[in-house]
């Protein structure tokens, strides 16, 4: 079913572009944390993402191929598929370090190691996910008002 594939991938790039919202969202809200669990200044995160791609169902392979083919496909995945989340990855970039002597996470020298995060960064960053989910939302608009069309035929 294309349709059920056009949706499938439409599906996926919405998750995904709403996952990249969320972390950009944190990383705007911790952008003065000095202290974490793990020790240390937050550190701003970032989505890695990769093309999904799902192993073609044993049926699929038999029907679509002849079966001269068959002992090169039984390993065959499909291109584009969507999208999906491969990893939450921190940024390399080191603390800034401010002058702050009074501040309690303050060093032996007065310094205090913040998060390395610029605002303006991650508010391009956040239009950029917010461009994609709409893309992505009319794509799945269209998909949905062709398979209505395609009913409308058989009346």
């Amino acid at each position: 079913m294309a349709f059920l594939s056009a949706l499938r991938i439409a599906g996926s790039a919405l998750t995904a572009q709403r996952l990249r919202s969320d972390v950009i969202a944190n990383n705007v809200a911790n952008m003065n944390t000095t202290r974490t669990a793990e020790g240390g200044p937050y550190r701003r995160q970032q989505v890695i993402f990769a093309a999904r791609q799902e192993r073609l169902p044993f049926r699929t392979v038999l029907i679509a191929h002849s079966m001269a083919n068959l002992p090169g496909l039984l390993g065959v995945q499909r291109p584009g598929d969507g999208v999906q989340v491969q990893n939450l990855a921190p940024d390399g970039r080191p603390p800034k370090l401010v002058f702050e002597p009074d501040h309690p996470d303050a060093n032996a020298e007065g310094f205090v190691a913040y998060p390395d995060i610029d605002p303006v960064t991650e508010m391009a960053d956040m239009l950029s996910a917010t461009r994609a989910y709409e893309a992505n939302v009319t794509t799945l608009n269209a998909a949905k008002a062709m398979a209505l069309k395609a009913l409308e035929i058989g009346r």
